[in-house]
């Protein structure tokens, strides 16, 4: 990414910003008329109209089964942008024109030669130079036969265009086998730089802003390491249950949901060494070599829960199998919690923490570095007794933001010692919301930047390292799984992994 003349100024300092406008393309979403496409990405390719991101030549053609003329799913996507954004009628208006659909079945050969036809004219109309870019916002069944009929029909490889992308989202396959044949799958199509896995967590500002926190400052660095670090934790909290998601959910668990992507990803780039440039491959080769430093998973290590009925926010909530769409038997997790280490120069030693449920008393996501204490404490002979660590904590969601807590002589005559906490969130720098991940991915998938995509290593690496912990949980059934009720600050069996090490987990 190039630096561009964009120059805000935050508190009198003037940033640098890496971003500027995607050339031309054609996005072509399967699934038009899903839900993803009306809650994110159509909304995220206004915002970044809005900004002035897109190229007047760029346009969108919805494919999906649901029938819509071109002004009918206009009038979807001006209902589902209007519910989320206030704009001048002239902005949208102009956006809308953008917008084409087709529709037809996944498995009939004409759906394709009809998008062909759809294509052409669009091009024509809009004077469109750029790739196509195909966004499957699809079931993952519905891959193979989307994937086959794109090469087939000629779709992948037009005359005279630059390569065609090819955008998939999370989930990856459902363990290392199924994700090994989807790779091989894609891969017989498009190559891996014309590949984009989304997930869409490595979007958020607070996780971008891992790798500027570490890298762009020096006075971290030379305490990032082993030496200095006592142990890390990963939280992802989540007051709401499984909503709509309970026939994808409980198939899958919080270890498929959460950890296999969501988590490892986060890990990787607290954990990764300095890449040579900042460079999607650079920056992607040192995630796999960090992937591949991680120690085979103790099963024991690794606990898991079920949330029953409690009380969330003031309400009485049902349990988990009591959920629409959940069998009454279920034995899925929508609580885990494990603990890796990364054996490298850098971490051998220092344990990850890693934790993730549903249904618990608030929504948090952040990262706690803990340090470890000083050598020696000069003032145990003052009868002051041990102190709180120092901590740099950051929050993902939802406040996003980054804090440092310390020690520090609290104003008196006598000597009175507080843990203070230096911190800030984005939301009161820069006055303003943060834009939603999705847009950081759409830019970056037009803009050909694949540095927050996932590469075929990185999916197969983390279903290795957790196939044995699945692997154990289908053959144990209900053995191991606890049950907490909803609502729930802490998980006794969880706490337990920590307190063995005599560390505690950070209150949620």
């Amino acid at each position: 990414m190039a630096l561009t003349t964009i120059t805000p100024r935050v508190k009198g300092k003037v940033s640098l910003c890496m971003e500027s406008k995607a050339p031309p393309c054609a996005m072509v979403v399967f699934g038009a008329s899903g839900d993803l496409t009306r809650r994110k990405l159509l909304t995220g390719f206004f915002e970044l109209a809005k900004r002035g991101l897109l190229d007047e030549r760029m346009y969108i053609l919805g494919c999906g089964r649901t029938h819509y003329s071109d002004d009918e799913f206009r009038a979807v996507a001006k209902e589902s942008i209007t519910k989320k954004t206030d704009m001048p009628d002239g902005d949208l208006d102009k956006f809308l024109q953008r917008l084409h659909y087709v529709s037809g079945d996944y498995k009939d050969p004409k759906f394709y030669e009809d998008i062909k036809k759809a294509l052409s004219g669009a091009d024509a109309q809009h004077f469109q130079p750029g790739p196509y870019i195909f966004y499957l916002a699809l079931p993952p069944e519905l891959f193979p036969v989307v994937l086959e009929h794109i090469g087939c029909s000629g779709l992948k490889a037009p005359d005279q265009r630059p390569l065609s992308r090819i955008v998939v989202e999370k989930p990856f396959g459902h363990d290392y086998n199924s994700a090994v044949e989807l790779n091989k799958l894609i891969r017989s199509h498009v190559g891996e730089s014309q590949i984009y896995r989304i997930d869409h967590y490595l979007a958020k500002e607070t996780v971008q802003n891992i790798l500027i926190f570490r890298f762009a400052n020096s006075i971290f660095e030379p305490v990032w390491n082993r030496n200095y670090i006592d142990h890390v934790q990963i939280t992802i909290a989540e007051s709401i249950g499984v909503e709509h998601r309970a026939g994808y959910y409980d198939t899958a668990g919080a270890l498929r949901d959460i950890f296999q992507n969501h988590m490892l990803q986060v890990l990787s780039l607290i954990g990764m060494e300095p890449p040579a440039s900042f460079e999607a491959d650079r920056i992607r080769d040192e995630k796999v070599k960090l992937f591949r430093s991680i120690r085979p998973i103790e099963t024991a290590k690794v606990v898991r829960g079920q949330y029953i009925e409690g009380i969330v926010k003031d309400k009485t909530v049902p349990g988990y199998r009591q959920e629409p769409g959940v069998r009454p038997d279920s034995n899925i997790e929508t609580y885990a919690a494990a603990k890796l280490y990364i054996d490298n120069w850098r971490w051998k030693g220092v344990p990850f923490y890693l934790r993730t449920g549903k249904r618990l008393s608030r929504q948090v996501s952040e990262i706690a570095i803990t340090f470890k204490q000083v050598p020696h404490l000069l003032f145990e002979s003052s009868g002051i007794g041990k102190l709180d660590p120092t901590v740099l904590v950051i929050e993902i969601q939802p406040n996003e933001g980054i804090s440092l807590s310390f020690q520090a002589k609290s104003p008196g005559a006598k000597t009175c010692i507080s843990q203070l906490s230096m911190a800030f969130t984005y939301k009161d720098v820069f006055k303003a919301d943060l834009p939603d991940a999705y847009e950081r991915v759409l830019l970056d998938c037009m803009s050909g930047d694949q540095t927050l995509f996932t590469r075929t290593e990185d999916v197969e690496i983390a279903w290795q390292l957790l196939e044995p912990v699945l692997e154990k949980w289908a053959s144990d059934g209900d053995k191991g799984l606890e049950f907490y009720p909803a609502g729930s600050d802490n998980f006794a069996i969880a706490d337990v992994l920590m307190q063995t090490d005599d560390r505690l987990w950070r209150p949620i």
